[in-house]
C-alpha cells in the first residue's frame, strides 16, 4: 500500500545490496544527510513532517524498513539475527546512496535497531536521536537488570501480540467498531487522547501497510512451559526485538568514536514505559492474563529505567547523551509537538 507523500517529499525505490525498498527523500543531494529510522507498525511516512522542518544544509532520507511499507515483500527479517537485518539494510543504503557517515534518527523500535548499528559502525554515526526507543535489552521477557525472566524468553515475541490486532490490519480495517482495530490503538497509543494529527489517514495507512503472517507481522511463535505459555519464534521484528535474541548491550560502552545520543520521550507514553499497556509483565500484574506468577517471579519490565541505565553506563565509559521528556504527549513526540522535538533535535544536529 504505497501511501501518498507530502509536498517536498520525493519517493524513489532503491535497490541496495540487501533489498528493495522505498525511500523517503527531503532536502538538496549534497546536504548532509539526516536518516530516520521508523518503528513497529509504520512506514517512513511517519517521518515527512520531521524531515521537511530540517535546518538548511540537511537532507532527510527514511526507508521503508523490510516487513514494513513498500519493501520487497519477499525479504523477511531473520529474528535469530536480533535487529541485525535492519541494522546491515541500513549500511547497504548508505553504501548505495555513497554516504559515509550521518546522522541518525530512530522511533520505538528503530532505537534499538539503531543501538545494533553504533555497535557494528560508529565512525558511520555522527550523533543519534531516540524517539521513545525500546529498550536495549528487548521487549518483554527481562528484569531490571536486564537479565531474561526465563531462559526462553516466555512472555516476549509473536506470540503475545493480539490476535485481532495483526487479522485487522491484513484486512485493511479503517473504521472503529472494534476495540483491537488499527485506527483506535493508534489513536489510543500513538499520541496522547485527545489529540489526534492531521494526517491521521494517511498514518493509519501507513500503519496497514505492515506486511502480516507468521514470517512478518506478529511473526511466529513458540509455546513454552513458562507463563505465560508463549516464547519467541524465529521471524519477523517483533520476535527480533525479544531478549532472546538481543545483541550483548555492554559492547555500546567501547565503541569509537561514541557519538552524542539524545533521547527524546513522552510524558505519557503507554508503550514504551516502567508499566507498559503492552508487556506481559505488567498486564499480568493487573489481572489482564491469567496465572500470573507475580512481581517476585516476573516483574514488569521497567523499560524507561533500563535505557537510562544504558545511557548512564554509556556515559561512564565517555560518551555523552541528554535525556529530554515533552509533556502531554505519548508515543509519538515529533508528531505530537513538533515544534518542542524540532528544537532540541535540530540543536543537536548543530553541534
Amino acid at each position: 500500500m504505497t501511501v501518498a507523500t507530502l509536498s517536498g517529499i520525493t519517493a524513489k525505490t532503491i535497490t541496495s545490496s540487501r533489498i528493495t525498498t522505498r525511500v523517503l527523500f527531503s532536502g538538496a543531494d549534497d546536504a548532509t544527510p539526516v536518516i530516520f529510522v521508523h518503528g513497529n507498525a509504520s512506514s517512513a511516512t511517519y517521518w515527512e513532517e520531521t524531515m521537511l522542518a530540517l535546518p538548511a544544509g540537511f537532507r532527510g532520507i527514511a526507508l521503508d524498513q523490510r516487513g514494513y511499507g513498500d519493501a520487497d515483500p519477499a525479504q523477511k527479517i531473520d529474528a535469530t539475527q536480533g535487529l541485525g537485518d535492519l541494522a546491515e539494510d541500513i549500511k547497504a543504503l548508505m553504501d548505495t546512496l555513497g554516504i559515509a557517515k550521518a546522522h541518525f534518527v530512530g522511533h520505538s523500535a528503530g532505537g534499538p535497531i539503531l543501538f545494533v548499528f553504533m555497535m557494528h559502525y560508529p565512525q558511520m554515526c555522527q550523533t543519534v536521536t531516540l524517539a521513545c526507543p525500546a529498550s536495549p535489552f528487548g521487549f518483554g521477557g527481562t528484569k531490571a537488570d536486564g537479565s531474561k525472566v526465563w531462559d526462553d524468553s516466555a512472555g516476549s515475541g509473536g506470540g503475545t501480540v493480539n490476535p485481532d490486532f495483526p487479522k485487522l490490519v491484513a484486512a485493511g480495517e479503517r473504521g472503529i467498531d472494534n476495540p483491537a482495530s488499527p485506527r483506535n490503538i493508534m489513536n489510543a497509543f500513538y499520541w496522547k487522547p485527545p489529540f489526534v494529527p492531521a494526517r491521521e489517514e494517511d498514518y493509519l495507512s501507513s500503519l496497514l501497510s505492515t506486511h502480516v503472517g507468521a514470517e512478518d507481522y506478529p511473526g511466529d511463535m513458540t509455546p513454552s512451559a513458562n507463563w505465560p505459555n508463549v516464547a519467541p519464534g524465529t521471524m519477523g521484528l517483533i520476535n527480533a526485538l525479544t531478549p532472546q535474541y538481543a545483541k550483548d548491550i555492554t559492547a555500546l560502552y567501547t565503541i569509537t568514536p561514541k557519538p552524542y545520543i539524545l533521547w527524546v520521550r513522552g510524558s505519557h507514553d503507554q508503550i514504551i514505559a516502567d508499566g507498559s499497556m503492552f508487556e506481559m509483565g505488567f498486564l499480568g500484574s493487573l489481572g489482564a492474563i491469567p496465572g500470573y506468577p507475580g512481581a517476585e517471579v516476573y516483574p514488569p519490565q521497567p523499560m524507561i529505567t533500563q535505557t537510562r541505565n544504558v545511557l548512564n553506563q554509556y556515559q561512564a565509559h565517555g560518551g555523552a547523551y541528554e535525556e529530554v521528556m515533552i509533556e502531554d504527549t505519548a508515543h509519538s513526540p515529533f508528531i505530537e509537538k513538533p515544534a518542542e522535538f524540532n528544537a532540541v533535535f535540530h540543536r543537536v544536529l548543530m553541534m
